[in-house]
Formats: structure tokens, sequence, C-alpha cells
């Protein structure tokens, strides 16, 4: 059996891993250099409070693959568990949190409600008088996506899959012409394939289309900052979200913080291959300022050290689409901002739809691309 990858990021990688470990012969084939889409750019987030119940199980599965990385592929990703601090200013907010928190529990997630002087003693540096509850999980944490990337690459190619960079997907090849997926046809000639995975993120829209395969995913643009704050930001802080604003922040090394936020609601949606990777600088400044209206750490001596952007492939319910779409194209694509915490469990869930037939992991079936506009539609709440 072979495969064809379409997308050198996490998911992809993975995806082939997991493939090839199982036997399948697999190429991937990215327009670019490894993890120069979205993969590169992400905040590193992994977290199991999530909303739906198909998120949190994808989050556990994957978590049990990140605690054993190193072990398992020889590579220390700086997986830090220090855990995930989400935080309530309204009471309809907060009965949505200990609505989700008792479905997690229910699927082995330890979260936990807290009162606002709980939170803070988990996160020092918030202001307690601005929220009404918190629910925070001591195993949501973060890792690094370079060096997670780096790994996966060094592993897929041990393992035998032909990684190829430079090479776009110009079309998808299906027998005679709208029957099954056979293949995919690129600038160096066509390759020939029994499944083509379409792990493509932002692109993953455009890679459909050839494929004669309309899916409902568009690039969004996000962006976050490194900051070197008033007072440091200690590395044993957890990864804290004020929910009505949307922003946040996580502490890096020395004191730093990365900081972020969806201000202004979200970003016209993005052309994948001409987007400003740097940041708005308006944007910088009201993040940093709302930042420091909750977290004490942050004020007028706050001093942005760097920064940047990247692309979410946004679906309209937040989740992604994974599925064998048509007969020979798997879809593992539109995650939402949640593909790199969720790529360890996607990469299997891709193997055992490819050569099982069928998943077993996680039940997927939520993440259907037929659910669009119809009662089984579910929104997760889109944050980091």
């Amino acid at each position: 059996m072979n495969a064809v990858v379409v997308g050198g990021g996490i998911v992809g990688l993975s995806s082939a891993l997991e493939l090839a470990e199982r036997g399948v012969d697999v190429v991937v084939c990215e327009k670019g250099s490894i993890g120069s889409g979205s993969t590169e750019r992400a905040a590193g987030g992994i977290r199991a409070q999530f909303s739906t119940p198909t998120n949190v199980e994808l989050s556990v599965a994957s978590m049990a693959v990140w605690s054993e990385f190193e072990q398992r592929l020889g590579t220390d990703v700086d997986y830090r568990t220090n855990g995930y601090l989400f935080l309530a200013r309204t009471p309809e907010t907060a009965a949505a949190l200990e609505t989700a928190v008792e479905m997690q529990n229910e699927r082995g997630v330890p979260s936990e409600v807290l009162e606002p002087a709980g939170a803070r003693e988990r996160c020092p540096g918030i202001d307690p008088d601005r929220f009404v509850a918190a629910t925070y999980s001591p195993t949501d944490g973060f890792a690094d996506p370079h060096l997670a990337l780096q790994g996966y690459a060094r592993a897929a190619a041990d393992a035998g899959v032909d990684v190829r960079t430079g090479t776009p997907v110009t079309d998808v090849l299906r027998e005679g012409g709208g029957g099954r997926v056979v293949g995919v046809e690129t600038p160096d000639g066509p390759l020939e394939a029994e499944f083509v995975v379409n792990a493509a993120g932002p692109w993953a829209r455009r890679v459909g289309a050839m494929a004669g395969v309309e899916l409902p995913i568009a690039p969004r643009r996000r962006q976050m900052v490194v900051v070197d704050p008033d007072t440091a930001v200690p590395e044993t802080d957890p990864l804290a979200i004020d929910l009505e604003t949307g922003t946040y922040f996580r502490p890096e090394r020395d004191g730093e913080a990365l900081v972020g936020g969806h201000l202004g609601g979200p970003d016209p949606d993005r052309d994948p291959d001409g987007y400003d990777r740097g940041i708005d600088f308006d944007w910088a400044a009201d993040v940093l300022e709302t930042a420091s209206e909750w977290a004490t750490y942050f004020g007028p001596d706050s001093r942005i050290k760097r920064g940047w952007s990247g692309l979410y492939a946004v679906t309209p319910d937040d989740n992604a689409v994974l599925e064998e779409t048509i007969p020979g194209l798997i879809t593992a694509a539109g995650f939402s901002g949640h593909g790199f915490q969720h790529a360890p469990a996607t990469g299997r869930i891709v193997a055992e739809l490819i050569v099982d037939g069928e998943a077993s992991l996680v039940d997927v079936a939520a993440l259907s691309s037929d659910r669009f506009g119809t009662e089984r539609e579910r929104l997760e709440r889109n944050v980091v």
C-alpha cells in the first residue's frame, strides 16, 4: 500500500510516520520547507480543556504521546505541564466552564472549577477582582513546536518516508476523472497513490478543490509577541486566558512572556501565500494594554522584544475535518488552532482510516465534513 501526504507540517509528518510504521510506503509533498506553514508559528499549547467530547478525547490520546515523545522519538520538545487557567468574568461564561469541566472529568481529565482566589493561587500575577470563576487542569501545558517538528521529521525519515520539500501538489488525480483518488500531480510528474492525505492546513481548501471537494476551511491570521514584562513571569506559571477579552499569556524563559489574543474579532480570510508574517503594532499595543488590566506582570515598562503572525486553518465551528472525504482522499485539516496539540492522535487516526478502514483511537464521526449547516455542528471555543 502507498500514500501521498500533502503538507509537511506536524499533522502531515505525524500521519506519515504512523503510516510508515504500519508498513505503508509514504511520500510527503511540501510546497515550501518543512513546517513553513502553520507549525513553526504556533504557540505550542497542549490542553484537554475543550468544550466538545471529541476534542477532549483527541487531547487525551495526544498527551499520551507528548509525555513520552523524547523516549519514543529521541527528541526533547521542552514539554512543560504547567497547566491552563481559563478565567471567566461573567456568570454565563462560568456556567459554560462548569459544564465543560464535568464532561472533561468524565473522560479522565483532572480539570477543576476555582474561585477567583484559588485562581490567583495557581497564577499569582492575575487580578482576582476581575473574575467570577476559573478552571484549571494540571496536565495541560505547552511544548516547543520547532523541536517537535524536527523530531517528527527525523523519525519519519528514519522510518523510510520520502519527504520532498519544494514540491507543490498541482492537481489531485481521480480515476476516470471523477472516481476514486489515485494520486497527485507535481511539477516533477505524477505520483500514483492508493490514498492521498490532505494535511495542507491553510491550503487544505485548495487541495480539496483539486479533487472536486468543497471544504469550508479558511486561513485566518493570528499574532503573538514575546514581552519583557514589568515583573518577571515565573516559569512555573500556567498559560492563563481571559475568555471575555480573548487575551492570554504564558511564561517563556528568563521571566519573559508570550502574549497574544483575538482582539477585535477574527482577522479576515488571508491569502496563505502572501500574508504579512510580522505583527501589527497597534494590535500589539492593544493586546499588551488589555493583558495589563488583568495581569499584574504587565505595565508601562513592559517591552515588546519580538513578534510574529501565523495562520489558523479555520472551519465554521472551529473543529477539524478528519475523515475519508471521498474514496482515496483523507482530510486531516481545519483544526482551527488545535492542529499542533492534536497531531499525535491525528496521525494515528489517519493511519487507521487508511490501513484499517475506520478510526478506533477516537470516534471522529463528529468531525465529518457533512456536519456543516446541520444540527450536528457544535461550536468549539477558539482559543490558543
